[in-house]
This record gives C-alpha cells, structure tokens and sequence, in this order.
C-alpha cells in the first residue's frame, strides 16, 4: 500500500468514516458483533458522556492514497486514573486497521504524539475511558462468537502491535460453562450456611426498589466499591451512573438479576446477567434504525439465545468469601432451565483474579477468548 494519511476527527464526514470502518472490515466475518453506532458516536461527544468531565479523548482516522478509510484510533487520557494509578497513561481504544504494517503504525503513531504532548510517557490498550467499556485485544480463539460488551479482532491485530514493540500489561479471560439441570451440591451446601451463619438472603429487585428506594445507584455504587483494586478502575459518579441506569435499566430482565443482602438490609451482592445479544447485533450492523430495535427486542424479550451473558458480579469486599456467589448460581440455574438456556458465559475476568475465576469450579468451566492489555513506552 502507497502513503497513509492520519487525520484527526473534526468533521461529521470524518466521524462517519471512524463509526463504519467495521463495516467494511468485518465483511462477512461469522464472530464480529458490532457495537451500536450511535453509542460510539455518543462516547466523543461532551453533551452525552460525562466521563468527558474527566478525560479527554481525541479520534484518529487513517486513510490510503485513494482517500478510502483504512484504520481508526482513539487516544484517551483518564485524568482519574492516571491519579489514582499514579500513572501517565495515555490509552488507545477503538484500534481497527487493515493487515499492513504502515497503517497500524500509523494509528498508534498518532494517538501516542497526541499523547506525548499532553505530558503522558507510556502509552497502553486497547483500553476504554473506564473499566465498564470493552478492553483487551484478542489473543485467542479467534473461531469463536463475540458479544456485546467485548472486544473482537482478527490475529493479525496482536502480531502488529508486537511488532512495534508493545508488550503484555495484563490478560483478561471468560468462563464458559453448560447450565447444569441441578444446583452443584458445593453450592447448595454453601448456600444454606451463607444463609445461616450470616443471615444472607437472595432477592430480586422491585417497582419500590427502583422507583423509591433509590437501588440502582446502590448497584452502582457496590461495583465502584467491588471493582475499585482491579486494573485500571476508576470510580463511576453521579453523572456516569445516571447514564449507565437510562442506557441499561430497560434492558434488564430481573429475573435474571439477583441481588444478595445481609440481615440489616444492605445490599452486598449483585449479579448482572441477560440473554446473548451477539445475534442481534449482528442482524442490526449496528444500527437501531429501522429494524435493529426490533432484533434487539426480540433477542431480550420473545426469542433468546442459547447463551446467556454474565455481565458484571460483584461482592462487597468484606462479604467476599462468605457464599455470596453461592446464592448467586443457586438462584440463577433453575431461572436460565426455564428461560432455556444451555450455556453461560462471562464478562473478561483478569487472568490473576484467582478469587473471581475460582467461583466457577463447581461448573467445571471452559477458560476462553483470552485478551490482552498491552503496554509501551512513548
């Protein structure tokens, strides 16, 4: 391929070509899940996305010399994590490029002199604004489906980056498992003590919960306190939890969102899971308009898939190791039999969690979709 161009985004034009990229490069690809355009869209626009308040984020396209759109980039400094980690970071996010070696260099090129000239001195991704967006680049099982919250590449994506000289900071993984028919015994067992000896009970949430009680944010203000030693976390507030419950919360299924508390009430635990949405999105390519709402709707609500999502677990710290996942697994096995399920698989987990991938012995799992946080010096 002849010279590559970079531009920074400024125009609608050139924001169309970052969002539709994928199209085109993931033409008939049987594993690629889009993401919904206009989220992406709405991720660099300050009037849409409160993490814009602490972060900054600049969009990169590459073009070859016919002008056609060949690579993206998205360079963004988390000003919260980086004092928090106490770190100068400038992440790269939203990296799709070609299998030429002048575009990928390109790409990173131009989202590390960006960085470089904000006072950052390393530059680390695939990585999004905060740990709920998608992250790490795939390294295995390249055969395999992707789903909505996770990234998918082909495997020339991580032989470029290495090429360059990045080199792993951190691996995340996914459990797989079949659905039993029956609740493990471990698990049963450990129910009943959790039960007993620390006065837990598993519920789901109501009408009051939500519209009275205020317990959404609760939910969200127990992941900021679950997640917040993992790599790169920074806490969400106010403004981001109001996105995320408007987004999300008419897409739950509350069956299939147990909550766990403790004798006084308190929420400790809770457990984010819904039906695959990986086929929907990709009958939608992306777009809402004018029958992906309808995918999507379907998917949710009248025919599910055989997998269901375990989005996000989470326990309070001190009640990790007190059963909560027990009352978890015991709730959800007998919901996902009804609801038909024959498969469940996780969220990316870091490979070093032994705590958190440890929960799924009893389901005897299968450790899938390995993906990569890589890391260099600028």
């Amino acid at each position: 391929m002849g010279k590559i161009s970079i531009k920074e985004v400024h125009t609608r034009h050139e924001m169309d070509d970052f969002v539709r990229l994928p199209r085109r490069l993931y033409a008939g690809n049987p594993y690629y899940v889009p993401d919904l355009e206009q989220d992406i869209r709405n991720t660099f626009d300050v009037r849409k996305n409160a993490a814009l308040e602490f972060s900054d984020i600049r969009a990169f396209v590459a073009y070859d010399e016919s002008g056609h759109p060949v690579g993206r980039i998205a360079g963004i400094i988390n000003r919260h994590a980086n004092e928090k980690w106490k770190v100068k970071n400038v992440r790269f996010g939203f990296i799709e490029f070609t299998d030429d070696p002048a575009v990928s260099a390109a790409l990173i090129d131009a989202a590390g002199s960006w960085g470089r000239a904000q006072g950052m001195d390393t530059i680390v991704g695939p990585m999004g604004i905060f740990d709920f967006d998608k992250e790490g680049m795939l390294v295995e099982d390249f055969d395999r489906m992707g789903s909505s919250i996770t990234i998918y590449n082909p495997s020339y994506y991580p032989r470029h980056l290495e090429a360059l000289g990045f080199v792993k900071e951190v691996d995340w993984v996914q459990a797989r498992i079949v659905v039993p028919q029956e609740v493990p015994e471990r698990y049963v067992r450990t129910t009943a003590l959790a039960k007993e000896m620390f006065g837990l009970t598993v519920r789901k949430l109501t009408d009051e919960d939500l519209e009275k009680r205020d317990y959404g944010r609760k939910v969200f203000c127990l992941l900021n306190e679950a997640y917040a030693p993992l790599y790169g976390y920074t806490e969400l507030g106010d403004k981001q939890i109001d996105e995320f419950l408007s987004r999300y919360l008419p897409l739950i299924d509350r069956r299939m969102v147990p909550i766990v508390e403790n004798g006084e009430g308190e929420l400790v635990g809770v457990a984010i899971t819904l039906p695959s949405l990986s086929e929907a999105l990709r009958k939608s390519g992306g777009r809402m308009m004018p029958l992906g709402w309808f995918h999507l709707l379907r998917a949710l609500k009248w025919k599910r898939a055989d997998t269901a999502d375990l989005y996000l677990v989470a326990v309070r710290p001190d009640y990790q190791g007190m059963g909560v996942n027990a009352l978890f697994f015991s709730d959800l096995i007998p919901i996902y039999n009804k609801l038909g399920f024959k498969y469940a698989e996780t969220g990316p987990q870091l490979e070093d969690n032994v705590k958190e991938l440890g929960q799924w012995a009893p389901l005897h799992p299968e450790i899938v979709k390995r993906r990569r946080c890589y890391k260099k010096a600028l």
